[in-house]
């Protein structure tokens, strides 16, 4: 006769999870496992199927991808427009969490959660090598768009050292990186291999050239001065890296003397080229810079409610006005501007092209690529 097995203790238990439990991210956050703590922060690890996520967005009507090496970032800039991505972590409204976990699990639909809880993806390196195999040339690639790939937990985790190493071995690709980080030059020999082999285009973001307003507005990003020297000494390297004077703050930093005092800068480092964006606030990031603007800026308080309570983007007549003093600035400098802004430097996208079965990851706002 047959033994009848006890029926308390399911045979494969991960096959009896109710339906409504956690899939997909929001699984993967809850199965992550602790890997670090910094200061106010904790890491852990992230097991992910893919590493190559496609870009969507209204601005881009090209191909392109987006590596995001970590999720969620130290840096804790105050307008960060990715702050949401955490929120595909938890799970949909009126489904249960796993049960062993529901003590000590975040609230990843708090914007601060993105920059107190840093996730880390395994495997990273060999996943890209894996799909760079199915990789289009003329398909680009942005390293950072929704995470600072250089961020302080890259000097001891150094996933994105992992992945330039695999860029290193490849030719012919169009790669675009954007950090704040000085923490990019330790990784000069692999970005002069790449560019050496491939397009490849550094972008570095600095917003105010003032110390004191910058420390406010990126708490624990790099110093100005530091940024620009970053700029100084990969141009010298002999990589194309241009500046990233984004975002234009209202009242802030979008005055025309703000705007040409930053092109003036960028031409003393010889950078490749100079540009800038407006502000953009989405849900996830309004309270936050609303926040910053009421303790440091009260008189503008009303303006910024006026611009954005209604719209997360600004308004036509005032993008095209900052184009101009922007445009203007880069004249009197001897600037270039990034040729992706021309309609002639659009990549091919053949019809026929396969798509993306990846989940997008983030949008980006700019085009990553001179």
């Amino acid at each position: 006769m047959a033994k009848i097995l006890p029926t308390a203790e399911p045979l494969f238990p991960i096959l009896n999870q109710p339906s409504s439990a956690p899939t997909g991210i929001a699984r993967m956050a809850f199965e992550s496992t602790h890997a670090d703590d910094g200061h106010l922060i904790e890491f852990r690890t992230l097991k992910v199927r893919s590493i190559l996520n496609r870009i969507q967005s209204k601005r881009m009507t090209w191909m392109a991808w987006g590596i995001n090496p970590y999720r969620g970032c130290e840096f804790a800039c105050r307008y960060c427009y990715a702050r949401y991505t955490h929120e595909f972590m938890a799970p949909a409204p009126g489904k249960p969490q796993f049960p062993t976990q529901q003590a000590n699990q975040p609230d990843f639909h708090d914007p601060a959660t993105f920059e107190r809880l840093i996730f880390l993806k395994q495997n990273a390196a060999w996943l890209l090598d894996q799909e760079l195999r199915r990789h289009h040339s003329y398909d680009e690639i942005a390293i950072g768009t929704a995470t600072d790939p250089w961020q302080p937990v890259e000097r001891r985790a150094r996933i994105t050292r992992s992945l330039l190493d695999v860029f290193a071995r490849h030719a012919g690709l169009r790669i675009g990186v954007v950090t704040k980080s000085r923490l990019i030059l330790r990784d000069t020999d692999l970005l002069q291999e790449i560019h050496r082999r491939n397009h490849l285009v550094v972008h570095i973001t600095i917003t105010t050239p003032d110390a004191v307003l910058a420390r406010l507005l990126e708490p624990r990003a790099p110093r100005p001065d530091l940024r620009f020297d970053t700029v100084r000494r990969l141009r010298q390297a002999g990589i194309t890296t241009g500046i990233l004077c984004s975002p234009l703050l209202p009242g802030i930093t979008d005055t025309e003397e703000a705007i040409d005092r930053m092109a003036g800068l960028a031409a003393e480092v010889n950078a490749s080229f100079f540009t800038a964006n407006p502000l953009f606030l989405k849900p996830c990031s309004r309270p936050t810079y609303l926040s910053f603007v009421r303790e440091h800026f009260p008189h503008l308080v009303a303006d910024y409610h006026r611009r954005f309570d209604h719209a997360d983007f600004a308004s036509r007549d005032y993008a095209l006005h900052l184009s101009r003093l922007v445009s203007q600035a880069r004249e009197r400098h001897g600037l270039n501007r990034r040729f992706s802004d021309s309609a002639d430097d659009t990549p091919p996208n053949p019809a026929g092209a396969k798509k993306s079965p990846h989940r997008t990851e983030g949008p980006t706002q700019q085009r990553l690529f001179a």
